[in-house]
């Protein structure tokens, strides 16, 4: 915890000796700006840092990264005014043996008006519904700029064999947009970098987009897409959505 100053979080790391699928959904992350009593990040730790599912895979983005996929590495900036807290709480039954971290931050930033804080959203629905667009982000009201995201997926191929849920398009709602979205892709494979992906085992991961997991087996998928060369703002509300194809979806981050 820091406070009375101004700063910015400037790199996060981390990791844990139990990185079973259980543990990395039940350590939480929280994070608070400048005396907050709300967190502006509660996610699990695993999600967080893009290890979607449970699964640790080696990755490297411009944002997020586990060089060898044993560990949890953060340099998205996080500015602040006044103080920050960051927060690491064990919600499972079973002890942790080691946990190490290390966060690096500056002080006495000089701080904008109109500087943004960072948040981060996260959630989970298992199963969803068929054909209803699953929200990665729920309608958010002020202004700010839209990051990105990290998800995960658990298709359901028994159910739905014959669809790729990969063709779901990504909508992105901005400013009193209702029926239409102001942005609509040609489908999650597109939206991530990838073309005609379709059931192949192929897995990459570029500064801005990515698709580390690609399990045809279980049937577990994740991929990110971070708009830092196409930034996305809004001026008074935005919600983002996936159309959902013929699979169960599952939030990572």
């Amino acid at each position: 915890e820091v406070g009375g100053s101004s700063g910015t979080v400037r790199r996060i790391w981390a990791t844990i000796r139990d990185r079973s699928p259980a543990m990395l959904r039940s350590i939480r992350l929280d994070i608070y700006w400048d005396g907050a009593s709300t967190p502006a990040v509660s996610a699990p730790i695993g999600d967080f840092f893009g290890h979607a599912l449970g699964r640790c895979v080696p990755f490297e983005s411009a944002l997020l990264s586990s060089p060898e996929g044993r560990s949890f590495n953060c340099a998205i900036p996080m500015p602040f005014r006044t103080g920050m807290k960051i927060v690491v709480t064990n919600e499972s039954a079973t002890d942790l043996a080691a946990f190490f971290c290390d966060v690096n931050y500056t002080l006495g930033d000089n701080q904008s008006a109109e500087m943004l804080y960072f948040h981060a959203c996260w959630q989970r629905q298992n199963p969803t519904t068929f054909q209803r667009d699953f929200e990665v982000l729920p309608l958010v009201q002020g202004s700010g700029r839209f990051l990105g995201m990290s998800v995960g997926v658990i298709a359901d191929m028994a159910r739905y064999a014959d669809s790729w849920w990969g063709e779901g398009e990504v909508k992105i709602y901005l400013d009193g947009d209702t029926d239409l979205p102001t942005l609509c892709g040609t489908g999650v494979e597109d939206y991530v970098g990838n073309g005609w992906a379709g059931n192949t085992d192929v897995t990459y991961a570029h500064a801005y987009q990515g698709f580390p997991l690609n399990d045809l087996v279980a049937y577990h998928f994740a991929f990110y897409r971070f708009h830092i060369p196409d930034p996305i703002y809004f001026q008074a509300e935005i919600r983002v959505a996936i159309q959902q194809i013929g699979a169960a979806w599952e939030k990572a981050w």
